[in-house]
């Protein structure tokens, strides 16, 4: 066990080290390539409600995603995360600016905003971030397990951001 953590944190080392190095002005322009991508995809379109996640660091910068869904009128919401149990909840917002920072450093709902009910949409969409993915699909996230905990009873398509 105690390798398999070690092997997981030098994944990360590198993968961070990898998309640190990435000049910020090509970032931008890849950042924006995926968005556009993401949202010329079916998944997308048809999706009610969009589950977004706040960037930190060098992570792909998904606000356009989140503006252009509000602006369509799409259920577009954020994770609250509970650091207290390694849980998180997403709550729904209406406006960007109602993301404030919260556990981790990380912009976050308040907790006064509806929680997201997944049985009250039939299409959702869930951009989950990673440090790295595998060729199967598996994902390797900062290691807390929020997102693994989350995703096991969300229904809607999962859609990887690296």
């Amino acid at each position: 066990m105690y390798e398999i953590r070690l092997a997981k944190e030098r994944i990360r080392s590198q993968f961070l080290e990898k998309r640190r190095s990435i000049p910020a002005e090509l970032k931008a322009e890849y950042d924006e390539a995926v968005c556009r991508r993401f949202m010329s995809l079916v998944t997308y379109r048809y999706a009610e409600a969009i589950l977004m996640y706040a960037p930190k660091g060098s992570e792909i910068d998904v606000t356009s995603i989140a503006r252009h869904a509000l602006e369509c009128g799409k259920i577009v919401a954020y994770p609250r995360c509970d650091s207290t149990r390694c849980t998180m909840d997403y709550h729904i917002v209406t406006s960007l600016e109602q993301l404030e920072k919260g556990s981790y450093g990380i912009f976050e709902p308040s907790a006064s905003l509806p929680v997201y009910n997944p049985r009250s949409y039939k299409n959702a969409a869930c951009i989950i971030p990673a440090l790295v993915y595998d060729r199967s699909g598996y994902r390797l996230g900062y290691g807390k397990g929020y997102y693994d905990r989350y995703l096991t009873a969300f229904t809607g398509v999962k859609t990887g951001f690296v």
